[in-house]
């Protein structure tokens, strides 16, 4: 009988440990930064104007992030913000096509599904999550107030470069047909093992332990905010609106797009100051 009941005992543990595991939920708040290193000729820009323009372009990519998780799946969505006014007698197009407006992930099953809109369209993009090769380090820091493990790993990308034309000049030249120039960058994590989840900010996931920052080239995110286990229970709804379209189908349309859209600026940017920014991702 004594069996029986220690038996009884550790079923019913082992199912109240499954049921807090499932009940896991947080939120965490994530500030993004870009590290920007932009000349501009002195002769079309003086220094004033080019102070405004890189205050402006400062402001653009410091964003705010809601981070919602449980256990398997979250949600990744920037905080809404009121648009940086531009300067006078200039206009300023900047494009980013790296983010993400929606991004919910499902870790278990290893996909996701981004919701984007871009060039006045909606796309909601179906894929797998790429499998990311981190090597763990026993070095260790401090981010509030817990104790976080560094991570890293290596990519390969075409070398980005942030393009100014002022009146359309200074446009380089450039050759559809090229091989494009490509650059090694380390990608480095701090993860939380305290907060059991292998999940993070954008697509950054698959260490054992939340991610509270990343800093990836020129790019970082740095958690600011933490709350886990709320009392409501939080819904995880993935994105459903939206052209459905697989990443590679996302990515040649927006190439296709960002050319069009070159082609465009290049027939009537040449009244006034006007500045074309882009930025990969």
């Amino acid at each position: 009988m004594k069996s029986i009941k220690t038996l009884c005992l550790m079923i019913a543990l082992l199912m109240s440990g499954i049921g807090i595991a499932q009940e896991f939920q947080g939120e965490a708040m994530y500030k993004s930064h870009r590290q920007m290193n932009i000349q501009f000729d002195s002769t079309q820009v003086n220094s004033d104007m080019h102070k405004r323009m890189m205050d402006m372009m400062k402001k653009q990519f410091e964003k705010t992030f809601k981070l919602t998780f449980n256990k398997e799946e979250s949600l990744y969505k920037e905080e809404e913000q009121l648009e940086s006014p531009q300067p006078a007698g200039m206009q300023m197009v900047m494009v980013d096509t790296g983010g993400s407006d929606i991004l919910y992930k499902n870790t278990k099953d290893d996909n996701f599904t981004s919701q984007n809109e871009v060039f006045g369209k909606i796309f909601l993009i179906e894929d797998q999550l790429e499998k990311r090769d981190w090597t763990l380090s026993n070095e260790t820091k401090n981010i509030g107030d817990y104790t976080c493990y560094k991570a890293t790993y290596t990519r390969e990308q075409p070398v980005v470069r942030s393009f100014i034309s002022v009146n359309g000049d200074n446009d380089p030249e450039e050759d559809e047909n090229a091989e494009p120039e490509m650059e090694e960058i380390t990608v480095t994590a701090w993860y939380a093992p305290d907060i059991p989840v292998n999940n993070g900010p954008g697509r950054y996931q698959g260490l054992p332990g939340l991610i509270l920052e990343v800093n990836d080239g020129p790019v970082s995110l740095l958690c600011s905010r933490i709350i886990l286990n709320t009392k409501d229970q939080i819904k995880i709804e993935k994105p459903s609106k939206g052209k459905r379209v697989n990443q590679k189908e996302y990515d040649e349309i927006v190439d296709k797009k960002m050319r069009e859209m070159n082609n465009r600026y290049d027939s009537d940017r040449r009244n006034g100051h006007n500045v074309e920014i882009r930025i990969g991702g």
